[in-house]
C-alpha cells in the first residue's frame, strides 16, 4: 500500500502518465522497479497495481478502507512457490522504499487470512483512534500518537489513516458576473465536473455492442494535457451565453470564477457519530504483548490532555489479544477445575485427581521452554497448543493413575502398584506422546505458509516432551507417596474394613 503525498497537483497513475510538456513522473512504474531489485525474479510471480478508489460505484463497505482517494494505490506482490520467507523480503521493503521515495507513504497489509480474521476488517494491526467532537485538539493529539507509536521499538507503518491535507484547487464563482452571463453555480459546477472527470459522473451512458452484448461507457472529458496548469483550467467551457445581438457566445470559467491552492481532508471517519482520528502501525520483530504494554503508556499520558467526553481507544489486535487472552485463561482455569472435580466423581476421592494434577507443572514448564528456545510468543496459536500438550498429559497420567489405583485396590502395596503401573503403561504412553510429537514436528518447522501454526505444534512438542518423562517417573512416586496410607483399605481407599 502506498499514498502520494506530494503537495504538487497530480495523479500518479499508469492511466495519467504525462503527456507532452509534463514535468510530472508517474511514481507507480518506478515502485514496482525498486520493488523487482529487491524480489528476484526467480520468486518474484506477479505485480499487480490498484490505483485510486473502485472505478464503479459499488458498497464501499466490502472493502478495507485502504484507498481513500486517487493518490492512494496498493500493490500486490504474488511470491512462486518455494520462495524466500515473505517477512524478509517485507522487512528489506520497508527499509529501501521510504528511502528510494521520500515524498511517498509506504505501508504493508497482512497478506495472510488468519491476520485478517483476527483485525475484524481493520488494515493494520494497532489501531490507536482518538474520538470526540474536539476536532482541533483530537487532531494534535493524533499527530502525537502518531509520533510516539512510531518511536516504540517494533513499530512499523505507524501513520495516520485520514489524510487532514490533501491538496486541492478552490473555484471562487463571482455569482454576479455569472447571472450576467445567465449561469448560475449549479451550471459551472457541473461543467468543471464534466471536464475534469467526465460525463459519466453526472449523467452516466452506455452503448451495447450488439455483436458481444458488452456494455460500453460514453463519456465526454477534457485530455489531460489540455488541464495541464491553471490556466488551461481556466480556459474550460462552462456553457454558451446570448450577447445583446442574440448570439451564442462560449463562455470560459476564468470569466466567472477565480482559482486558488488550498488543502482539504480527504475522508472524515465517524464511530458512534462522533469524529474519529486513527492511527495505524503494524508490528515487525517483536510481540505485540509488549508492545501493547508501551501504546498503554502513551495513551494514559495523551488521555490527560484530552477535553472531557474525548478519548483515545485502542483496538485492532491488541483488543483481540486481550480479550482472547482473557477468555482463554477463565476457560483454561474452569477446565482444569471441572476436570478435577470430573475425576474427583469418577476416583471417589480427592487424592487420585490431586496425583494427576501434579503433573501439569511440567507440561508448563515444557511449552514455555520450547517457546522461548525457539523465539516464539506466546500467542493464541501457542495458547491452544498449551491446551492440546495438557489434555495429552492428563490423558497418560489418568491412565497410569486409574491402572495403578485398580492394582492397589486389589491388595497390592501403593509402592509396588505403582511400579507396576509404570511398567504396564509406558508402552501407550510413549506411543501417544511420539505420534503426537512426530505429526507435529513437519508444522513446528514453519515452511512457507504454516508461520501461523509453528507456535501451536512448538507448543505441544514442548509440553510433552516435558511431560512425558513426568508422566512415567514423577506421577507414580507421587501416587506411592499419597496412596501409602490407604494400603490394606478397600471401597476406593475412602472408608477401611470395619466401616465397610
Amino acid at each position: 500500500m502506498w499514498r502520494f503525498t506530494s503537495t504538487t497537483f497530480s495523479h500518479p497513475d499508469r492511466s495519467s502518465r504525462p503527456q507532452l510538456g509534463s514535468t510530472e513522473t508517474p511514481i507507480t512504474p518506478s515502485v514496482e522497479d525498486k520493488i523487482r531489485e529487491i524480489v528476484p525474479d526467480r520468486d518474484l510471480q506477479l505485480v499487480v497495481d490498484n490505483i485510486g478508489l473502485p472505478a464503479r460505484a459499488y458498497n464501499l463497505a466490502f472493502t478495507d478502507g485502504s484507498t481513500i482517494g486517487v493518490n492512494d494505490g496498493v500493490i500486490l506482490v504474488a511470491l512462486k512457490d518455494g520462495h524466500a520467507p515473505t517477512a524478509d523480503y517485507v522487512r528489506k521493503l520497508r527499509a529501501a522504499l521510504p528511502s528510494a521515495f521520500p515524498d511517498v507513504l509506504f505501508y504493508f497489509q497482512s497478506a495472510d487470512i488468519v491476520t485478517q480474521i483476527l483485525n475484524f476488517g481493520l488494515p493494520a494491526q494497532i489501531d490507536v483512534r482518538t474520538v470526540g467532537y474536539d476536532r482541533a485538539t483530537n487532531l494534535r493529539i493524533a499527530m502525537e500518537l502518531r509520533r510516539r507509536i512510531a518511536a516504540i521499538p517494533g513499530v512499523v507503518d505507524a501513520h495516520l489513516q485520514q489524510e487532514v491535507d490533501a491538496p486541492a484547487f478552490y473555484a471562487d464563482i463571482d455569482r454576479t458576473r455569472a447571472a450576467q452571463l445567465g449561469l448560475n453555480a449549479s451550471t459551472i459546477a457541473n461543467n468543471i465536473n464534466v471536464s475534469l472527470s467526465s460525463s459519466e459522473q453526472v449523467s452516466p451512458n452506455f452503448w451495447t455492442d450488439p455483436n458481444t452484448g458488452i456494455p460500453y461507457y460514453l463519456a465526454v472529458q477534457t485530455p489531460e494535457n489540455k488541464i495541464a496548469s491553471l490556466n488551461d483550467l481556466g480556459n474550460t467551457p462552462v456553457s454558451s451565453t446570448i450577447n445583446t445581438a442574440g448570439a451564442q457566445v462560449p463562455g470560459q470559467l476564468s470569466n466567472v470564477a477565480t482559482f486558488k491552492r488550498d488543502s482539504l481532508p480527504t475522508n472524515a471517519n465517524q464511530a458512534n457519530v462522533q469524529p474519529v482520528y486513527e492511527v495505524y502501525a503494524s508490528v515487525q520483530g517483536r510481540d505485540l504483548g509488549s508492545i501493547s504494554s508501551q501504546i498503554s503508556a502513551v495513551v494514559a499520558d495523551l488521555q490527560k490532555q484530552l477535553s472531557p467526553g474525548n478519548n483515545i481507544q485502542v483496538i485492532g489486535q491488541i483488543q483481540s489479544m486481550n480479550d482472547a487472552f482473557w477468555d482463554l485463561g477463565i476457560g483454561i482455569l474452569f477446565a482444569a477445575v471441572f476436570v478435577y472435580l470430573l475425576m474427583v466423581v469418577n476416583y471417589q476421592n480427592f487424592g487420585d485427581p490431586f496425583v494427576v494434577i501434579l503433573a501439569l507443572p511440567a507440561t508448563l514448564c515444557g511449552i514455555v521452554t520450547m517457546l522461548f528456545i525457539t523465539g516464539t510468543t506466546l500467542n493464541v496459536p501457542s495458547l491452544m497448543g498449551a491446551i492440546m500438550a495438557v489434555g495429552v498429559a492428563s490423558a497418560n497420567s489418568i491412565l497410569l493413575v486409574t491402572f495403578a489405583r485398580d492394582q492397589q485396590l486389589a491388595g497390592k502395596p501403593a509402592f509396588d502398584a505403582a511400579i507396576e503401573a509404570g511398567h504396564t503403561r509406558i508402552r501407550p504412553v510413549l506411543m501417544t506422546a511420539a505420534a503426537m510429537i512426530v505429526g507435529m514436528v513437519p508444522m513446528a518447522i514453519g515452511g512457507a505458509g504454516e508461520e501461523q501454526n509453528a507456535a501451536l505444534a512448538r507448543a505441544v512438542i514442548g509440553g510433552l516432551l516435558f511431560a512425558t518423562p513426568t508422566t512415567l517417573l514423577v506421577v507414580p512416586y507421587l501416587f506411592a507417596m499419597l496412596r501409602s496410607r490407604q494400603d490394606g483399605k478397600t471401597a476406593h481407599g475412602v472408608f477401611d474394613e470395619e466401616i465397610a
